[in-house]
């Protein structure tokens, strides 16, 4: 099923587990480390399916992965309605492949220099080669999932990789569109980065043998949890700071982005401060970084957006009600208590 299977060859397998990993997040993963081990050794090994010049670019993206909590979400949702097996292992590799290739291409997009502390693909090799090696690792996805016995694995990885590209049309239509309402930002995140999440709780049930009604509150699990995830990633590209994110602040500005925080001033700002903000961000210069800052401290921006984040942590936890009181269901509620912790440290010093 995976390239690693069926063709000879040893290729560097990144660690599963970084260094630079939150303590709490190590401790809250902990019942599935083996799982996660096993996926990050597939997805290294997936290198080999990649022509001989192609590799370097393959082995580069693919094995440059942050928390894996796509891959935790595969496993505790299998493990919460039924057990762990490899076709689990298998999907959380697939989900995880789509994921990288995203990033690819969003660094393309955002003219981004850095992911994750170092060189961004594109930063290395150029946009064309960055492209093109997003596409592969799509259509690699796509062919493995097509590897399982029914076409339902495939049908899904491309349904919500549509889903995901048709999101990031949509953001990328409403840059700069300072009529941009909340609504809409929410519907951008549910398709951009909570469809993801959902088909990694969707497809971790499914393989886990659950039941429809199983299924269906493990998605809006993740539906709920992923929409939480990219305000607070969007809160961190203004509130965090370099050292922690690993790459530049306010890149979302940079590139004409709306985000929560932007929305609450152009919601709740004067007239007067809702015409600054859209000549910052019309015009945007690094310089200004530190008048939007003042802005949104001025309308409690920070604190309006925590509070959302926790609303979507807590449609998150309500979804799990009719699931079987596990270990692995504790761990999908730890995973939106250890959100809801990161998002109350933003802005504090470390």
């Amino acid at each position: 099923m995976l390239a690693a299977d069926t063709k000879a060859g040893v290729v560097p397998v990144a660690p599963a587990l970084s260094s630079r990993l939150h303590p709490a997040w190590k401790e809250l993963i902990e019942p599935v480390r083996p799982f996660i081990e096993q996926v990050a050794n597939k997805l290294a090994e997936q290198v080999q399916a990649f022509d001989p010049e192609i590799v370097p670019y393959a082995r580069y993206a693919l094995t440059n992965q942050g928390k894996q909590l796509r891959p935790v979400l595969v496993a505790l949702s299998g493990d919460a309605t039924g057990k762990t097996n490899d076709s689990l292992v298998a999907v959380a590799v697939i989900i995880e492949m789509v994921h990288l290739a995203t990033l690819v291409h969003d660094d393309v997009m955002d003219e981004a220099e850095m992911r994750r502390r170092r060189p961004t693909l594109a930063a290395n090799w150029g946009n064309q080669i960055s492209v093109l090696v997003g596409d592969c690792l799509f259509a690699h996805a796509v062919k493995l999932a097509a590897s399982f016995p029914t076409p339902d694995v495939c049908r899904a990885v491309a349904s919500a990789t549509n889903t995901v590209c048709s999101g990031e049309i949509l953001q990328t239509h409403q840059r700069r569109n300072f009529e941009f309402t909340r609504a809409e930002y929410f519907k951008v995140l549910e398709m951009k980065t909570a469809e993801l999440f959902a088909l990694s709780c969707d497809l971790g049930a499914a393989m886990g043998g659950a039941t429809p009604s199983g299924r269906l509150a493990l998605r809006k699990y993740g539906l709920a949890l992923g929409t939480a995830y990219q305000i607070y990633d969007d809160c961190l590209d203004l509130f965090g700071s370099e050292a922690t994110v690993g790459k530049s602040l306010g890149t979302d500005l940079a590139n004409g982005k709306l985000t929560m925080p932007i929305l609450v001033v152009l919601e709740q700002g004067n007239a007067a401060d809702q015409a600054q903000l859209r000549e910052y961000i019309q015009n945007w210069d690094s310089q200004f970084f530190p008048g939007i800052l003042r802005l949104l401290e001025k309308y409690d921006a920070q604190h309006v957006s925590s509070e959302i984040i926790k609303h979507f942590l807590e449609l998150a936890r309500q979804s799990l009600k009719s699931l079987a009181d596990t270990v692995s269901r504790t761990g999908l509620i730890g995973l939106t208590e250890f959100l809801a912790q990161q998002t109350d440290a933003l802005g504090v010093p470390s």
